[in-house]
């Protein structure tokens, strides 16, 4: 398996960043969108971080196009979107693919290390096809707001469908596990 810390990253004001930055901290890793009907989601992530933040957790955003092309912005439009409409405070990414060919490291290694979603994905898969999308198959990321929770160790602890809102006791209960360690 890939050391996820070693993984370089930037930032989406052009930083450079990697997971070893944020060691000994339980990471939950959100690929996010502006234009998603799952948008909403911002607001409460930036509520777990901000009543969880002082106790180990780091929110990470990683704006991505691959779906419906529901992040057409620039990293100056994400940026201010974010903040203007979600207050977000915690890190936010340069955007970069989370499926296919041309995905980042990070959500190739993310993927192989937990090749399965909590939370459901059948019915997700569904809705789309009623849109007339074609859903992507396990291992690829679902859709936006896809979340992995990494452990203080570096370790992938689980991973829930996009449809799982950041206050949904599975979630938080999977927070809560790795927080306690």
């Amino acid at each position: 398996m890939t050391d996820l810390s070693a993984i370089p990253l930037t930032r989406l004001d052009g930083q450079a960043d990697s997971l070893a930055n944020h060691a000994g901290k339980v990471l939950l890793v959100v690929n996010v969108a502006s234009k998603c009907g799952l948008t909403p989601q911002y607001e409460g992530l930036e509520a777990l971080y901000r009543a969880r933040r002082d106790d180990g957790l780091e929110v990470l955003g990683f704006p991505a196009n691959d779906f419906g092309a529901q992040e057409p912005g620039t990293h100056e439009e994400i940026a201010e979107f974010c903040s203007l409409n979600y207050g977000v405070s915690f890190p936010l990414f340069a955007k970069a693919d989370v499926t296919g060919a041309a995905k980042q490291p990070l959500y190739a290694a993310l993927t192989e290390a937990v090749p399965t979603r909590q939370g459901p994905s059948e019915e997700f898969r569904e809705m789309l096809r009623g849109y007339g999308m074609s859903p992507t198959q396990d291992p690829e990321v679902l859709w936006n707001f896809e979340k992995f929770v990494i452990a203080r160790d570096g370790s992938v602890a689980a991973r829930f469908a996009p449809g799982i809102s950041p206050d949904d006791p599975a979630l938080v209960a999977a927070l809560e596990t790795e927080l306690a360690k």
